[in-house]
């Protein structure tokens, strides 16, 4: 696996025997046509404190849903 790091702040994300020790967001985006962007694909990390430091100020909160189990 290779080491992942928050986009952010710049953070290692501790892992053992490939196995991430902490969670992390993955945000991905493929761009489409009408965008400057076209065909480009970005993909960022997020340690869980970067994310809650960036979600906070949204004006639309983060819809938040509860799983009952892990599959």
């Amino acid at each position: 696996m290779k080491q992942i790091r928050c986009n952010k702040c710049g953070k290692i994300i501790p892992e053992r025997n490939d196995i991430l020790l902490e969670d992390v967001f993955e945000g991905k985006k493929e761009w489409g046509y009408f965008s400057q962007k076209d065909l480009q694909v970005d993909t960022f990390y997020l340690c869980e404190a970067c994310y809650e430091r960036m979600t906070k100020d949204f004006v639309i909160p983060v819809k938040v849903e509860h799983k009952k189990e892990v599959l």
